[in-house]
C-alpha cells in the first residue's frame, strides 16, 4: 500500500490540469500545503494576500504560460484576499484559492464565532462571489478535485475556493483508493454550446441586408480567435469595435477596428455604435459600462444581437436586445464570418470619417510645469513593442486616460478589472501578468492613488526581478474623487488629495526602499536618451508623471442632479464637451434629430 499525505496529493492533481505557479503567503494553516506545492510548483511569496488572488487572476487572464493559483492561511489570510475573489467573479475569470482551516475538531460549525485559533468561516464570506465554495473535511478523489477545479474555467468562469482544514492536509492516504462517499460536490463536465446553422445563417443576412452593421468584441473572444481571424475581419468589411476588457482582440491600425465605445470611450467609437443599425455583440455582458447608464438609448437604431454563455445576462432587461443566444461567442463570430456579410464601403467609409475628424486627443487644460497624462498614453503608444503587455490598472483617471488613448499592437496582451474598479490592482495584476510573460515587458499605468494601496508589492517586483515598467500618474491623490466633489459639490474637497491631509509618499524615496531605479518624466521624455534607456532595459524601474491636480478628463458622459436628487446620465452619442456644431451634424447624419 502506497501511502501519501494528502497536500501532496492535491498538489500533483493540481499538476496534471496544468497549474504550474502558486502565489502565496505563508501561514500555518497551510504549512503542509505549502510544503507541498514548493516540490511542484513555481511559489511567488507577496506581501499581502490580496496581492496573491489578484496576481493569480492576471496570470490566467494573460494567457501566456501554464496557470497560477493562489494560497492563503485562515482567518485574516481568507478576508485579505476577498477583493480579489470579486473581481474574478464580476470579469469571469478563472480563480483558483486554496484555504487553509484549523482542524476539522476545531471548527466551531456555527456554534459559537471562534473555537480554533484564527478560525472563520471562508466559505461562507467568498460563496455569493464565487463559482464554487467548498471546506473540505476529508480527502476527495481526484475526479472531484479535478472537476470542480476545471469548472471554474469553463462556461461562465470564476472564482473557485477549496477551504482544506489542517488535518486534512497532513492525512495519511492512499490517492487511488479514496472513497467517493467521503467528498463533497459532484461536477458535471461543461461544454460550450454551438450556435445553429440556422442561426448564424439568420444573423449573416440581417448583416448582409443591413446599411450600417457593426461587431463589439468583448472578452468572452478569445484572444487566438481573433488573431486568427484578423484577414477575415478585413474580407468581411463590416466594421469592428472592442469593449475594454477586449481592447487587444484587434490591432489599433487594423482597416476595419473603429475604437472602444464606452461611457469613458472613445468618442469617435461611441458616435458609430449610436448610428449603427445591426449590432452585433459577442461575448460581451452589455453591462452599464458599456451601454451607459441611460441604456434605453444603447445603440437606438439598431437590431442588437447578444452572444453570452450566461442566459441570465441575455435576459436581464438592460440594454433591450432583439435576440440574445446563449452560445459560444467565438464560434458564432467563426461561423458569421465564413459568410458573404454583403458589401457596406460606404458605412466604412462614414466611420473611417468619424475616427479620422473626432480627435482622439482631445482639448484638456494642463497647467505649466505639469505634463498632459493624455500625451504620456500616446507616446507610449508608440513606444511600446507589439510584444509588451499593457496593465492600464483598472480604476480612476489614469485608466479612463489609458483606454481612450492607448493604441494596441497586433500581439500585445492588455488586461484590465473594470467590473470591480478597485484602486490597488494595477501593481498586483501586473505581477501576475509579467510572471506569466516570462521576461516580455509588462508596462503599468496607475494613478497615484490607486498605487498606493497596494504599493508594498514594489517588494515583490524587486525580489522577483521582474521586467515592469510601473508609470505612475501624480496629482496628488484620487482624480476621480477629487473630480467628483469638484463638479457636484462646489469643490468641497473632503479626504481626496495631500492638500486635505491624505498621506501619500515621497516617491523618490520610496523605490529607493527596495533599490528600484526611479525617473521624473518631462516634455518631450519620449526621445530623451536616459528614458529610453531605462524603458529599454531588463527590469523593474519607475516612471512618475507629474499630472495637474486640475487635469480635465474629457471627453466624458455628463450626468446632472435632477431637484429629487437622482442622476440623469447623457447616452453615449453625447459626451462632453460638445463637438463643434457644424462638425457634429456632419459626423451624427444618421441620428434623428430628437436624440440629439
Amino acid at each position: 500500500m502506497n501511502m501519501e499525505k494528502y497536500s501532496d496529493v492535491i498538489i500533483d492533481h493540481l499538476a496534471e490540469i496544468g497549474y504550474t505557479h502558486c502565489f502565496f503567503l505563508a501561514g500555518g494553516n497551510i504549512m503542509h500545503l505549502l510544503e507541498s506545492a514548493s516540490r511542484k510548483m513555481t511559489c511567488i511569496p507577496v506581501i499581502n494576500e490580496v496581492c496573491a488572488g489578484i496576481a493569480a487572476e492576471y496570470f490566467n487572464e494573460s494567457g501566456l504560460a501554464g496557470k497560477a493559483f493562489a494560497m492563503v492561511t485562515a482567518g485574516p489570510g481568507l478576508t485579505n484576499i476577498v477583493t480579489a475573489f470579486g473581481g474574478a467573479f464580476l470579469e469571469s475569470r478563472e480563480l483558483l484559492v486554496l484555504g487553509g482551516q484549523v482542524k476539522t475538531a476545531d471548527l466551531a460549525h456555527g456554534q459559537v464565532r471562534q473555537r480554533g485559533i484564527q478560525e472563520i468561516d471562508g466559505v461562507s464570506i467568498v460563496k455569493p462571489i464565487s463559482k464554487h465554495a467548498v471546506r473540505m473535511e476529508a480527502p476527495w478523489p481526484k475526479q472531484t478535485l479535478q472537476g470542480l477545479v476545471k469548472d471554474g474555467a469553463t462556461g461562465r468562469k470564476g472564482p473557485v475556493f477549496i477551504e482544506i482544514p489542517l488535518d486534512v492536509q497532513a492525512k495519511q492516504v492512499e490517492g487511488n483508493a479514496i472513497p467517493a462517499s467521503a467528498c463533497s460536490p459532484n461536477i458535471a463536465s461543461y461544454e460550450y454550446p454551438k450556435p445553429s446553422a440556422a442561426d448564424v445563417k439568420n444573423i449573416a443576412e440581417k448583416i448582409r441586408k443591413s446599411e450600417r452593421p457593426l461587431f463589439l468584441l468583448g472578452g468572452g473572444i478569445e484572444r487566438k480567435t481573433a488573431a486568427r481571424l484578423a484577414d477575415a475581419f478585413a474580407k468581411a468589411g463590416v466594421p469592428v469595435t472592442t469593449t475594454w476588457n477586449g481592447a487587444d482582440r484587434m490591432d489599433a491600425d487594423h482597416p476595419m477596428y473603429m475604437g472602444r465605445p464606452n461611457t469613458w470611450g472613445q468618442r469617435s467609437a461611441n458616435l458609430i455604435l449610436q448610428q449603427s443599425d445591426v449590432l452585433i455583440a459577442l461575448g460581451t455582458r452589455l453591462g452599464m459600462q458599456q451601454t451607459g447608464f441611460n441604456w434605453q438609448k444603447f445603440a437606438p437604431l439598431a437590431e442588437i444581437y447578444q452572444a453570452d454563455v450566461d442566459a441570465a445576462e441575455l435576459n436581464k432587461g438592460h440594454p433591450k436586445i432583439t435576440q440574445g443566444l446563449q452560445v459560444d461567442a467565438n464560434a458564432l463570430l467563426e461561423g458569421l464570418l465564413a459568410e458573404d456579410l454583403g458589401t457596406h464601403t460606404p458605412w466604412v467609409e462614414f466611420c473611417r470619417e468619424v475616427r479620422r475628424d473626432v480627435p482622439l486627443l482631445e482639448a484638456n487644460k494642463t497647467a505649466e510645469g505639469y505634463v498632459s497624462p493624455y500625451t504620456v498614453a500616446d507616446e507610449l503608444s508608440g513606444l511600446c513593442t507589439k510584444n509588451d503587455v499593457v496593465i492600464p490598472c483598472s480604476s480612476g483617471s489614469a485608466f479612463t486616460v489609458m483606454m481612450q488613448t492607448f493604441r494596441q499592437k497586433a500581439g500585445q496582451v492588455m488586461i484590465t478589472d473594470k467590473g470591480s474598479a478597485s484602486m490597488g490592482y494595477g501593481l498586483s495584476g501586473a505581477i501576475g501578468a509579467a510572471k506569466a510573460a516570462g521576461g516580455r515587458r509588462t508596462i503599468l499605468v496607475e494613478g497615484d492613488g490607486g498605487f498606493t494601496q497596494n504599493l508594498q508589492e514594489i517588494g515583490t517586483a524587486a525580489a522577483q526581478k521582474l521586467n515592469l515598467k510601473i508609470f505612475i500618474f501624480d496629482d496628488h491623490g484620487y482624480a476621480s474623487i477629487r473630480s467628483t466633489q469638484k463638479n457636484y459639490f462646489q469643490g468641497r474637497y473632503v479626504g481626496c488629495d495631500i492638500e486635505t491631509q491624505l498621506g501619500m509618499p515621497n516617491w523618490q524615496r520610496l523605490f529607493a526602499a527596495w533599490d528600484v531605479p526611479v525617473f521624473d518624466i518631462k516634455q518631450g521624455f519620449q526621445t530623451d536618451k536616459s528614458f529610453l534607456e531605462a524603458f529599454n532595459a531588463v527590469g523593474v524601474a519607475a516612471f512618475i508623471v507629474p499630472v495637474d491636480p486640475e487635469q480635465t478628463h474629457f471627453p466624458r458622459i455628463a450626468s446632472r442632479v435632477l431637484p429629487n436628487g437622482s442622476m440623469e446620465s447623457n447616452p453615449l452619442h453625447l459626451m462632453t464637451p460638445p463637438l463643434d456644431e457644424a462638425l457634429m451634424q456632419r459626423l451624427t447624419r444618421f441620428l434623428p434629430a430628437e436624440l440629439l
